[in-house]
């Protein structure tokens, strides 16, 4: 709420120390919110004396609240809040009602904020109890007070999270005896083969005895996720101390046992995916032995040539289906794919004694695992067209690849230092198979565009459109 702190400089005469103290407890608002299921208002009294301003609002997650008082910084009349202001006056809770709507009375709990010495802002719960129908919602109300007054100390923000509708709400007296439960946790206890919990010890053997596993989750020790029955429970463990004493202790108890078991199914599902990706990927390393068994074999140096090439193209597509048995998301990184195809093809079509450097540039691409075997294929083209025409009787040569990113479209740039073009190449009526793979490939798969281009070399420039993937 970092509105509340503007609101009070520039609409009161609180000191810099009385606002600090409103910002502190502001943390804790939230979680107030929800324990009280009730609209949570915060007043402050304004530099003209007959005026109150809002200084904070918040709705309650554990239930629906039509409730609109006004927006933080809105002055309001002190004669149009005569509850507020008398706990403002007098430093006293007051129980009322509010008139929301014609014929509709709501209740109206309020409560003094003290800066040790005097009554710097007015709290206000409003609710309609009769339709909660909460049983000891007076426990759940002084509860929300105390943590008020608690949470003046330096506070655990994630600790004092909100709430679910969902949530199961616990609240134990100094003594740990419980002295409420919610609908929630009596269902959760019931499934445990517990009735009644009133008056139990927190810790009561009947409770734990059910829980099977524990686990402390390392950065929230005031939380525990728990195996008990068949349910799978994260308990969050919340006591409001005072002088090294116990006050209060309010326990959250949220049923996460669905959603362990989508993540079950979903790291089954994963592992599933990561094996066929590796079997893909052996079984076209496979093909790609036999293709290469089968050039040794041939006579004719252009059968020899065409294997090659099909071999490269294989492999290129074992590199994406390599990357995806080796992760869990169905994505690829662009300049990874690129730096194994061109160790792919250094090591097939290079001469020994050629020298080759590789340069990366402009950060890469994320693609969808069906967009970048694409992708692979078509550098592998290119790849192989530079390897076979850019170096002819040259010893070392470069080959490239820079991105550039904008929020429309992508464009990959792979180029070498070679002997360029031809000046009466026209790529569009070129017979080469490679060519024609990467158009089509470009222009009817990726709905992208393809340009080469002479400059120190030659430039495979491929447009595409953003949001066939993300950036880094």
């Amino acid at each position: 709420m970092s509105s509340l702190a503007d609101t009070c400089r520039k609409f009161t005469k609180l000191s810099a120390m009385q606002i600090e103290i409103l910002k502190r407890i502001s943390m804790s608002f939230p979680l107030i919110a929800d324990l009280a299921h009730a609209h949570l208002t915060v007043y402050v009294q304004s530099k003209e004396a007959d005026r109150l301003i809002i200084a904070a609002q918040v709705k309650p997650h554990t239930t629906f609240s039509p409730i609109d008082i006004g927006q933080a910084g809105e002055s309001i009349r002190v004669q149009e809040e005569p509850i507020i202001w008398r706990t403002m006056t007098t430093g006293k809770p007051i129980q009322g009602k509010r008139e929301w709507v014609l014929g509709l009375m709501i209740d109206m709990y309020t409560f003094a904020i003290h800066d040790g010495a005097k009554v710097i802002a007015v709290m206000s719960f409003e609710t309609n109890s009769e339709e909660l129908k909460i049983d000891a919602y007076a426990q759940l109300l002084e509860t929300a007070c105390v943590i008020l007054v608690n949470a003046r100390k330096p506070i655990d923000a994630d600790l004092y999270r909100p709430l679910s509708a969902s949530d199961g709400i616990i609240i134990t007296d100094q003594n740990n005896r419980i002295i409420f439960v919610n609908t929630a946790v009596v269902r959760i206890y019931k499934v445990l083969g517990v009735g009644n919990l009133i008056g139990y010890h927190m810790f009561d053997r009947q409770l734990t005895m059910h829980i099977t596993k524990e686990t402390i989750v390392s950065q929230r020790p005031y939380e525990k996720e728990l195996e008990a029955g068949d349910l799978v429970l994260v308990q969050r463990n919340i006591p409001i101390m005072e002088a090294g004493k116990l006050l209060r202790r309010v326990v959250i108890i949220s049923d996460i046992t669905e959603l362990r078991m989508k993540d079950k199914e979903i790291l089954i599902k994963s592992a599933v995916i990561q094996e066929i990706h590796h079997r893909v990927k052996n079984n076209l390393q496979t093909i790609a032995s036999l293709l290469r068994l089968q050039s040794r074999r041939s006579k004719s140096e252009e059968v020899k040539a065409a294997l090659r090439e099909s071999v490269n193209r294989i492999l290129s597509i074992s590199v994406v289906h390599e990357f995806l048995s080796q992760q869990d998301a169905e994505i690829i990184d662009v300049v990874e794919v690129t730096k194994n195809i061109l160790s792919l093809v250094a090591q097939n079509m290079l001469d020994p004694d050629f020298e080759l450097e590789t340069r990366f540039s402009g950060g890469t691409i994320i693609l969808p695992s069906e967009q970048a075997s694409n992708l692979a294929l078509i550098i592998n083209e290119l790849v192989l067209n530079s390897i076979e025409h850019a170096f002819e009787n040259q010893t070392t040569g470069i080959i490239g690849l820079d991105i550039t990113k904008s929020k429309m479209e992508y464009v990959i740039d792979l180029y070498d230092n070679g002997a360029g073009l031809p000046d009466d190449f026209e790529p569009r009526n070129s017979k080469s198979l490679g060519l024609q793979i990467v158009r089509t490939l470009i222009e009817d798969d990726m709905s992208g565009t393809f340009e080469l281009y002479n400059d120190h070399g030659t430039h495979a420039k491929i447009t595409v459109p953003s949001s066939l993937g993300g950036g880094k």
